[in-house]
């Protein structure tokens, strides 16, 4: 007769078993659906066998015309070109917002865009000796792009402030300047009253310094965790340190007769995952998108759920082995890894590998905790559903655009179940 103790371990054993069962992982994958496999077919007909970004064109013009829809005409749209860094791929989206406002944060990239039609802010400070580089290699003549009505510089605190003071002196430069502010952040900006007493202390010392406006960023809304009323809170926070700071800078300016500002006061607020959070009725009056156009995997959240991903990357398969292994040493990790999780079945070496992104076609793939990363010949596991085979294409989702889009030369242009044009990236650039 089995005792009541013996029974007891019987039963814990039991469930232990039970457990273990249920946890262990369930057969997943499939083939590529039928819009991936147009993309993995567009690119065997256009005989590309590298690693490529794709572009898919019908979406990026669809969310362009959402986003303009939402925004309604109630604000002015700046477009994030470190998000989206191709000319082609900015002309295209120009092409449907009408706006030629452009947020640039990295030196290269500002030389390439001063252009005559052209309206710039820095997104974020920019080292004086930069901004002396930029005044030295800008040419005027040969751009048509005049920095001292186009280009505002992005100051956050007095003693930057105080060396554009002493560069326009010393060129004899007429700069515009865009006050950084912190609206929650907490990532640098002014973020006290007394600082930005100070700051236009130091501007209306010199009358070639120009209060152009401010800029307060507040990408930490969207990404703080969604508990009851914390993400409203954070919103209306930013939005009324955003009024009070440039209340207090227009009411210090107003009666300034040499640093009355000359042109439109720029407020620029949000990105994209917060544009939809204004609606233009307070004093910021323009809204920076940039990664929402293409709309990586980091901004699948509920403010842009309306958009769809038209940013992938394309690589082919290089190697299949029907028995995933470890290397020699630990075959056994893999023996056991298999045994578990049927999901490990097979390795699938692919062209390149460890970028930013994620395998999103064929359904199931995945890369291997145990095997590591490669950059050269990178490793995914599945269960064998996807039926890839040597010079298969796998299709990666970018977890963002604005390194990734830099990674893989010219961007290929989908259209139409077509490869029909490739964009020039901008060069890889900080």
């Amino acid at each position: 007769m089995i005792s009541t103790k013996r029974r007891k371990l019987l039963a814990l054993a039991g469930l232990g078993v039970a457990g273990a069962i249920a946890l262990k992982p369930g057969m997943k994958g499939a083939p590529h659906t039928t819009y991936f496999a147009g993309i993995a077919q567009a690119m065997k007909n256009a005989g590309i066998a590298t690693p490529t970004m794709i572009i898919d064109r019908e979406r990026l013009r669809q969310n362009a015309r959402n986003i303009m829809q939402n925004i309604g005409g109630k604000m002015a749209q700046r477009l994030v070109v470190k998000s989206l860094p191709s000319h082609a791929l900015i002309k295209e989206i120009t092409g449907i917002t009408g706006s030629h406002r452009m947020m640039l944060f990295s030196l290269p990239q500002l030389l390439s865009m001063s252009k005559a039609d052209t309206d710039i802010l820095l997104g974020k400070p920019m080292p004086i000796a930069a901004a002396a580089q930029f005044y030295r290699q800008h040419n005027v003549a040969s751009t048509g792009f005049r920095p001292d009505l186009q280009l505002q510089w992005l100051v956050d605190t007095p003693e930057r402030l105080s060396q554009y003071r002493e560069l326009a002196r010393q060129q004899n430069l007429n700069l515009l300047l865009n006050f950084e502010i912190d609206v929650g952040l907490h990532r640098g900006g002014i973020n006290h009253t007394d600082t930005l007493q100070q700051m236009l202390a130091i501007l209306q010392s010199d009358p070639r310094l120009q209060f152009a406006g401010m800029m307060g960023y507040d990408a930490h809304v969207a990404k703080i965790p969604d508990l009851p009323g914390l993400q409203k809170a954070a919103h209306e926070h930013a939005h009324q340190t955003y009024t009070s700071f440039a209340q207090y800078a227009l009411n210090a300016l107003k009666n300034s007769t040499s640093h009355a500002p000359k042109r439109p006061l720029t407020f620029n607020a949000a990105g994209s995952p917060t544009y939809r959070l204004y609606d233009g009725s307070g004093i910021e009056n323009e809204v920076s998108i940039g990664s929402a156009f293409v709309k990586a995997s980091d901004f699948d959240l509920p403010g842009l759920a309306d958009l769809q991903a038209a940013a992938f990357i394309a690589t082919p398969v290089l190697k299949v082995s029907d028995q995933f292994q470890m290397p020699y040493g630990v075959e056994w990790l893999g023996d056991a890894a298999r045994a578990w999780d049927v999901n490990q079945q097979r390795g699938i070496f692919i062209y390149g590998g460890n970028w930013l992104a994620d395998p999103v076609s064929p359904e199931g793939l995945s890369a291997s905790g145990l095997y590591g990363t490669s950059s050269n010949q990178q490793l995914l596991v599945e269960s064998g559903r996807q039926g890839l085979k040597v010079d298969d294409v796998v299709i990666f989702r970018p977890r963002q655009s604005e390194a990734v889009l830099l990674q893989f030369g010219d961007i290929a242009v989908y259209d139409n179940g077509k490869i029909v044009d490739m964009w020039p990236a901008f060069p890889a650039t900080a």
